[in-house]
């Protein structure tokens, strides 16, 4: 009787220590299938291990321990699905997002969690409309794309020697977007944009619109969109005979690019990535080496942005000293620390602040900063 009553006590003490800890989900949501899904499981990679190292040193939150649990969604790089998962989420009671990477998935989920009062940090959408709709909750780890944008506008013209400009973009929020400003830049330091072309974010064949492009010969042409159309493009540039220097933007900054355009790059392509080289980044070796051991897999562009961006919620809650987004949003504002990609501290907008832009040329088989 005395090891019934005693088995009893110690069964009632375990579902005491259960009730004790508070389960904080956190949302990620990038694209998981599909052509860029190496970039959305990338960014998946970040937040997970971000919340995997929070509760392996048993935060506690308003004194009381806390245990995050990452829950993944797949938007398909699609809006449709992305505002279906961003509700999903929020039906689920989550905390906070990590998300999502696409700026047009980004904008319409940004208007879903601001009426749920749930905070979003970005660590990939660059378009500026995202942290432009005056939402209390919307937050950005990576620089803008004004930002990128003019740095590559200057740098066709004053270090490519672009007098003749052709621009190609996806059509999605993040690769015109991107163009537009590139464009504006450009023109601006004097270069003349002899061409216009989209394309889609799902197109392989870019035979017709190269071939408009070649007869306007232009000095320099960029493309604003993602590895998965940029690699391939820069193969037909090659068959086409183009000779023209290439450059993109962050969505192309990446090992698949590199894969995915087998002989047709070389010395002439240029990408561009928000933030300092990934080897430049303060906590980035140390990052770099956990990242390695946790997923054996390279890391591909957002990790480090998603790993700050996870990192900023779990310290906006630490703060607020509360779980609970109406009292920890404000806190994020507030925020000041030093991440892997440099110092995390959100300006008014939800923009990070001081935002660098580096400059990357295709060298010796791999992407070196300029």
């Amino acid at each position: 009787m005395k090891n019934t009553v005693v088995a009893i006590a110690i069964m009632g003490m375990g579902v005491s220590f259960a009730q004790a800890q508070e389960v904080v989900k956190i949302g990620g949501v990038a694209p998981l299938t599909g052509n860029i899904s190496h970039l959305g499981k990338d960014l998946e990679n970040g937040s997970r291990m971000a919340l995997e190292e929070a509760n392996a040193q048993g935060i506690e939150i308003g004194g009381k321990k806390v245990k995050f649990e990452f829950i993944g969604e797949d938007d398909q790089a699609d809006p449709r699905v992305g505002t279906t998962v961003a509700q999903r989420l929020v039906d689920q009671d989550v905390k906070g997002i990590v998300g999502h990477l696409n700026s047009g998935t980004s904008i319409p989920a940004s208007r879903i969690y601001d009426q749920a009062g749930i905070p979003m940090i970005s660590p990939a959408s660059t378009n500026p409309t995202f942290t432009q709709q005056g939402f209390a909750g919307v937050f950005r780890t990576i620089a803008n794309d004004i930002q990128q944008g003019t740095a590559i506008g200057q740098f066709s013209v004053e270090k490519l020697g672009a007098k003749k400009l052709a621009i190609i973009d996806d059509r999605t929020a993040y690769g015109q977007g991107l163009a537009d400003e590139t464009e504006k830049a450009a023109k601006a330091a004097g270069a003349e944009v002899v061409a216009r072309e989209f394309t889609s974010n799902n197109a392989t064949d870019f035979n017709a619109i190269l071939t408009k492009i070649r007869a306007a010969n232009p000095d320099v042409i960029f493309f604003g969109g993602m590895d998965a159309q940029g690699g391939p493009m820069l193969r037909q540039l090659k068959q086409l005979g183009i000779s023209a220097k290439f450059i993109t933007g962050d969505g192309g900054c990446s090992p698949e690019m590199i894969r995915l355009a087998g002989d047709g790059i070389n010395e002439n392509v240029y990408c561009s990535m928000p933030g300092v080289p990934l080897a430049k980044m303060p906590g980035a070796a140390a990052f770099l080496e956990r990242y390695k051991a946790r997923f054996n897999a390279d890391v591909q562009v957002y990790s480090p942005y998603a790993y700050d961006a996870a990192n900023a919620l779990v310290k906006a809650m630490q703060a607020a000293g509360s779980t609970d987004p109406a009292k920890y949003t404000p806190e994020i504002k507030k925020l000041n620390f030093p991440g892997v990609t440099g110092t995390v501290s959100f300006d008014d907008k939800g923009d990070i602040r001081g935002g660098a832009v580096t400059v990357y040329q295709f060298k010796g088989g791999d992407w070196s900063a300029m």
